[in-house]
């Protein structure tokens, strides 16, 4: 089984999502874009915080030097993303597949992270995060999905937990809420080890 784990918007805590599921349940990680930060990539940051040794990193497809919208920084190289240039890694294993920004972050002018969504025809586990305007973020999110029928498996709710704000979501998008992480004081490989447990967390017709 491969999932994807997609994200209402940037920064919002889709790797540390990622590195969870991959510690409690064994997958493998693949992020195709890495806009920046070369030396600090979001698969490495993976690689630190899993000690799960069922779980393999694979390779970007491409590795953007400059740190914005990958279509930008795509364009900053002269190179050209395309469709046709993503293929699923090979692998015995689960895989995880994290996208690069939000949902609607452009990979060229006319082929968007949702639109990855669909070529590699995956479910989707959306992450959430409680800040002012989220709930529009997050709703805006799921009607793209929805309009896309791409498949969501659920919600993932990142951060301080603001009930109000996830009682509504939960309401209005009709999702499971698969977990939630906190903010951890101190971000390692113990402390992932700690919390993502197998019992904890959950992800539809995983078994």
């Amino acid at each position: 089984m491969n999932i994807a784990v997609a994200g209402i918007h940037t920064g919002i805590g889709k790797t540390v999502c990622s590195a969870v599921i991959c510690q409690a349940l064994g997958f493998d990680y693949w992020k195709p874009v890495q806009a920046g930060e070369l030396d600090n990539t979001d698969s490495q940051l993976v690689q630190r915080l899993v000690s799960n040794t069922t779980c393999q990193i694979h390779a970007e497809r491409f590795r953007l030097k400059k740190a914005a919208s990958p279509h930008d920084a795509a364009a900053h190289e002269n190179i050209s993303i395309s469709r046709d240039d993503f293929q699923i890694p090979s692998t015995q294993n689960n895989l995880l597949i994290e996208t690069a920004g939000g949902l609607m972050s452009p990979l060229n002018t006319n082929f968007l992270n949702i639109n990855l969504l669909e070529h590699l025809n995956l479910p989707v586990v959306l992450v959430s995060n409680n800040y002012l305007g989220s709930i529009n973020h997050t709703l805006l999110s799921c009607e793209a999905m929805k309009h896309r029928n791409l498949n969501v498996l659920g919600l993932v709710l990142v951060g301080n937990s603001v009930r109000s704000s996830e009682e509504f979501i939960l309401q209005h998008t009709h999702l499971p809420h698969l977990f939630s992480i906190p903010l951890f004081k101190k971000l390692d490989r113990a402390t992932i080890k700690e919390f993502a447990t197998p019992e904890k967390i959950k992800i539809p017709f995983y078994d």
